[in-house]
């Protein structure tokens, strides 16, 4: 069974692969500590994971397919959402850097549109902002 029959639906199958995204991204470094299941949860909730899907992801993360929006606004939203994994350590090691910088031009960035926005937002994510200023500040 193919992974679009599992999920039919367009966009909760795109949830459930950057749910999926998100998961590579939290074990990339070894074992998920609680701050990064604390982020995988409330992703979980946000993205209307079912437990189910919970614990299918969590078992291969890297087997879904990366369904790349076309809207900036929503890839944006889609790479501030990875960052906050990232940084539920507070730390991005080189690991992390090279998977999210692929997810980045999986989700449609060319390769120097991603350094550029992953450059800005491991500056931004150093600190505390919301998704808005991350937005304008990415954009610029």
């Amino acid at each position: 069974m193919s992974f679009v029959d599992l999920y039919g639906n367009s966009e909760h199958r795109k949830n459930v692969a950057h749910f999926a995204s998100i998961a590579s991204l939290a074990s990339i470094d070894g074992e998920i500590n609680e701050a990064e299941k604390v982020v995988l949860d409330r992703f979980a909730r946000k993205l209307d994971i079912t437990e189910a899907e919970y614990k299918e992801v969590m078992k291969n993360p890297g087997k879904y397919p990366i369904d790349p929006p076309t809207n900036l606004d929503r890839r944006l939203e889609r790479m501030f959402d990875l960052f906050k994994i990232i940084f539920a350590d507070h730390d991005i090691d080189e690991d992390e850097r090279l998977l999210i910088r692929k997810y980045a031009i999986g989700l449609g960035y060319s390769t120097e549109a991603a350094e550029k926005v992953i450059s800005r937002s491991v500056v931004i994510f150093s600190g505390k902002l919301d998704f808005d200023d991350y937005a304008m500040l990415v954009r610029k």
